[in-house]
C-alpha cells in the first residue's frame, strides 16, 4: 500500500508542477500580450500624429492628383499645339489665317475696309 500512496503522491507533484508550470507560462503570455498591444498603440499613435506619418500621405497623394489633373491639360494642349504646327507645315492657308487674325495683315489682292460703329463716329 505504501507504494500505491508513493505514486500516488509523486503523481499530484507532477500535477501540481504541471499546473505551476502552466499558470506561470499564462502570466507570461499575458505579460507579452500586454506589451505587444502598448507596442501597437504606440506606432499607430505615431502613424497617425508625426509630421511624416498618414497626414503627410494625405497631402502628397492630394499632390498626386493635383499633378496628373496639370499634366492632362498640358497633354491637350501640347497635342492642339503639335496639330497646329502640323496644319502650319502642310497648308498656306493657315498662315495666312494666321498673319491676318494676329498681325492684322492684308493681302495683295485684298481690300481692307474698316467699319466704325456709330458711338464712335460722334466724338
Amino acid at each position: 500500500m505504501r507504494a500505491v500512496g508513493r505514486f500516488r503522491s509523486r503523481r499530484a507533484e507532477r500535477r501540481v508542477a504541471l499546473h505551476r508550470l502552466g499558470d506561470l507560462l499564462l502570466a507570461n503570455l499575458r505579460v507579452m500580450l500586454i506589451m505587444l498591444g502598448g507596442l501597437a498603440v504606440v506606432l499607430l499613435a505615431q502613424l497617425l500624429f508625426a509630421a511624416d506619418g498618414y497626414p503627410k500621405t494625405v497631402k502628397l497623394r492630394e499632390a498626386v492628383a493635383e499633378q496628373r489633373a496639370q499634366n492632362e491639360d498640358l497633354r491637350q494642349r501640347n497635342a492642339a499645339l503639335d496639330a497646329e504646327v502640323i496644319n502650319l507645315k502642310q497648308g498656306l492657308e493657315a498662315a495666312e489665317e494666321r498673319a491676318r487674325t494676329d498681325l492684322g495683315l492684308i493681302g495683295k489682292a485684298e481690300t481692307f475696309y474698316q467699319v466704325v460703329s456709330v458711338d464712335d463716329r460722334s466724338d
